[in-house]
């Protein structure tokens, strides 16, 4: 069966390919991903860690790590583990999740900050691609904009492109990986490539004015015996990134680039607690002030004179 695939797929055995090796100058893509996490994660943003380790074919998942501020033993478990990039989930407070993206030994390091985390088994869409096949990864044009973009765009290729030498990848590509950046956050989705042969009715229904789902593209067979339409299927999952800071080491060095815009959760929850306790703080005061106007103007009783009018009945009958 092996001479058999080998000779419908075109690929060559490995004396063909031992005897050419010298002549093969194409560059390979060598890339291997540790994921982990540290301590405190939810049960939310373990789904999603255990998603893109199911999407991730050439990924390797680690146990979580212990410490947060060391964070540059990361370098010494992707040395171990043989990883040339890691991906790591940070949870702060027990609900703020951050993820890095390094290069080990080198660098460079991006933060983000990971948000409307929303997992397979939660959106249950009809999608569903093979597990351990290759993805296409579709980056919108905002990313060759700038300097810093182009560096994300570079470190996605590198994390989620899964290389055709991985080990345990399947010789298919049957899903999508969308990267788009709106108001200086990454819009992440994953689509299932559907291809069906189109009918009779599909192709009389094309010529009329319908409105579509899901968006389909037209493309000749590979057989040779008519039109195939494509169309995509969410598969999930749902996730936004917000860079926050590049670092030029791997977990470490001086900062290249830094989010100025960027608003820490930290500090949202402390303005609303600042603003619920303001308003408390004035309706206070405004309930202090009524009191002491009441009380000059004599009326409540037992606090402070009030002015006898010369119409009142003890002078007028005194």
């Amino acid at each position: 069966m092996a001479s058999v695939y080998r000779s419908l797929s075109g690929t060559k055995s490995k004396e063909g390919a031992t005897s050419e090796k010298g002549n093969d100058d194409r560059p390979k893509n060598r890339q291997r991903l540790l994921i982990l996490s540290s301590r405190g994660v939810t049960y939310r943003h373990r789904h999603l860690l255990s998603d893109l380790y199911s999407l991730l074919p050439h990924s390797r998942k680690d146990a979580k790590l212990d410490t947060k501020t060391h964070l540059n033993q990361l370098n010494e478990l992707a040395d171990l583990y043989n990883c040339n990039n890691v991906m790591f989930f940070e949870t702060r407070k027990g609900k703020d999740l951050y993820v890095w993206l390094s290069k080990p030994p080198n660098g460079p390091t991006i933060k983000f900050h990971c948000q409307n985390v929303h997992t397979m088994e939660e959106l249950n869409f009809t999608g569903n691609c093979l597990k351990g096949s290759r993805s296409i990864l579709s980056f919108d044009k905002t990313f060759d904009g700038q300097a810093h973009t182009r560096v994300i765009k570079e470190m996605f290729t590198h994390v989620f492109g899964v290389p055709q030498s991985s080990r345990k990848v399947k010789p298919f590509v049957d899903h999508v990986m969308a990267f788009t950046m709106t108001e200086g956050k990454i819009w992440i989705r994953c689509y299932q490539i559907i291809e069906t042969e189109a009918s009779k009715k599909d192709k009389s229904s094309s010529d009329s004015t319908t409105t579509t789902t899901t968006p389909t593209l037209k493309t000749p067979s590979s057989t040779g015996h008519g039109e195939t339409n494509i169309s995509l299927i969410e598969v999930g999952p749902r996730f936004v990134l917000t860079p926050i800071v590049i670092l030029e080491g791997s977990f470490g060095g001086p900062v290249i680039y830094e989010n100025r815009e960027f608003v820490s959760p930290n500090q949202i929850r402390s303005d609303l607690r600042r603003k619920k306790a303001g308003r408390y703080n004035s309706r206070a005061e405004g309930a202090l002030e009524a009191k002491v106007r009441k009380r000059d103007l004599g009326l409540r009783t037992g606090e402070g004179r009030r002015t006898v009018d010369e119409l009142d009945s003890r002078r007028v009958f005194a």
